[in-house]
Parts: C-alpha cells; structure tokens; sequence
C-alpha cells in the first residue's frame, strides 16, 4: 500500500523530546526489579555473531541459555519451578548444527535463531541471500534474522524493498523471520517508519533495530517510530508484529526501561517472547550480577557467575 508510504511524517524534534525524558523515567526497585528482569531474560536472543565462534563456545552459549540464572538465586526468588529460559540463541548460519545439537541433546526446546540474507552489510545478491536463508532453516534454524539492502531505502525503491523481504519470507517457510532494518543506518526517522511499515506488509513475523555492527544501534528514538509503525499496523491491519531492540544494550536498566517503553508504546500484550526479544550478548551477565545483589545484598565476584 504505497499510500500509506507516501504520507508519512515524523515529527523528529517531538520524537527526540520523548526519547529524553524516557531517559529520565525512574526505574522499579526490590521484588519489582528483580520480576522485570526475569521477563527481560525470557525475551533475550542470546547471541554470538563473532569471526571467531567455534562449536565449544556455542556449548557454552546454549548451556547459559538453559541455565541463564543460577539455580540457587532462582530458588531464593521462588522461581526456580517456572521454567525461566532465555527466548533464543542466535549464531552465524555455519554455527546453527552445532546450537542445535547442543540444545536438542540437553532436551530444551529453545529455538535457535540465524541471522542471514548478507549479515550485517546486506551487500551479496539476491540469489545469495535467498540460498543462504534457506541452507540456515534446513540446518534447524527455528528463526531468521534477515537483514534488508539499505541502498533500496535510500534510493526510494520502496517496490523493490517489499520484494526483497516478500522473496525472503518465502525462503523461510515456517520458521519466523525477523527484518533488520539497520535503522543507523536509512538516513532519517520517516525512512525508518516506511522501512518498518514494508517490512511487516511483506510478512516479517518481527522488525528488529540494527544488526550489532553499526556505529548507531538500538535508541530510543528508532524505538518510538518503529513501535507506533508496528501500533498503526495493527490498527489497519489486526495482525501483531513484534519488536526487537538489538545492538549496545548492555545493563540490566536498559532492558527494564526497553520493556517499559514497549509496555508504554504497545501495551502488555507485547511483553512476551513471542512479540518482544531484547538482541544481546553481554546483558545476561549485568542482569544475573543485578539478580545476585538483590538476593545476597552484595555484588558477585568474577568466578562466581557463570559467562554468559
């Protein structure tokens, strides 16, 4: 629906001004804190996109993403029955055997998540992009991170972008697919809306900040515009796309205010793995020190929790 493209406005000084007193809002303390947390590791895609990935470290990642909180914290909070996993783990294509495996052998059902289509530049062919997507779901991939050609968004070919990500969506077949959109990158916050708003017309199960690598990843600014695109979406539509910030979120607040914002912006409904994910590698680890203190009163030392 190229109409709905063409009339978008952002307001970016009005869109800034929210993102600063997001900044400002005071965050929740005791038992409160510590049950946002606990959602926020529920959402988090725990993640390891580096050159240097090799099947052990990936062990690693999924037995964390098993046992992301230590079993005696859990029991002190009453937690430890409930079943408190991260949302996914997410790897290179080459890497999903070996998170699948893994997984499967520890008897867990957390899905593994690709990312593909040219990650994180976007810069291979079409035909590439595709087969890659296709190789990743065929090694067990339950979700793919995709990520789209900014050159289409920066050059206006909106037909083109719908096209690309409608031939992705089909690549993936039943897996749920994500589009990054690499909002650093799409020049202004009107680009980022109509990005998100044919990302989601083209299919995407999620629409998702950046990919990690950019010098600009998740803000709250790209945040609000892509929440109130999903929100408009819905209203126009009746179908709920989901959210995930990825990239720079690094402490336990930043997630607590992400999931305000998101409870803020589109209600509780979206404030399950199925509609919010949190894209990170080093959260884990502030939330579960975050966890600790709160329990013991006193924060851990290094070798007393486990990498996450």
């Amino acid at each position: 629906e190229l109409g709905w493209i063409s009339k978008v406005h952002v307001n970016r000084p009005a869109v800034v001004r929210h993102a600063e007193q997001i900044k400002k809002w005071k965050t929740v303390k005791g038992n409160w804190q510590a049950a946002w947390l606990l959602k926020a590791v529920t959402c988090i895609d725990l993640t390891t996109l580096s050159g240097d990935d090799t099947p052990s470290n990936v062990q690693r990642l999924c037995s964390k993403a098993k046992h992301p909180i230590r079993e005696d914290l859990l029991k002190a909070l009453d937690m430890h029955d409930k079943g408190i996993t991260v949302g996914a783990v997410c790897v290179y294509p080459a890497r999903v055997s070996d998170a699948v495996n893994t997984l499967k052998a520890a008897g867990c059902n957390i899905p593994v998540a690709s990312v593909a289509a040219g990650f994180p530049s976007g810069q291979t062919p079409l035909e590439t992009k595709l087969a890659e997507i296709r190789l990743a779901v065929e090694y067990g991939a339950r979700e793919i991170d995709i990520v789209i050609s900014r050159s289409l968004v920066l050059t206006g070919q909106w037909e083109g972008l719908y096209e690309e990500i409608r031939l992705c969506r089909a690549a993936c077949g039943e897996a749920h697919m994500k589009t990054i959109l690499a909002t650093g990158e799409l020049g202004s916050l009107a680009n980022v809306y109509k990005a998100s708003m044919i990302a989601m017309m083209a299919g995407s199960d999620f629409i998702k900040t950046s990919t990690g690598k950019e010098v600009e990843n998740a803000t709250f600014p790209v945040g609000i515009v892509m929440m109130r695109a999903i929100k408009e979406y819905y209203w126009q539509t009746g179908y709920k796309v989901g959210f995930k910030p990825a990239g720079g979120i690094r402490t336990a607040r930043e997630a607590i205010t992400w999931l305000m914002l998101v409870k803020e912006e589109l209600g509780v409904a979206w404030l399950t793995p199925e509609l919010f994910r949190l894209g990170a590698s080093s959260l884990l680890g502030d939330i579960e020190q975050q966890i600790f203190y709160h329990v013991t009163g006193t924060y851990a030392l290094q070798h007393e929790l486990a990498m996450a």
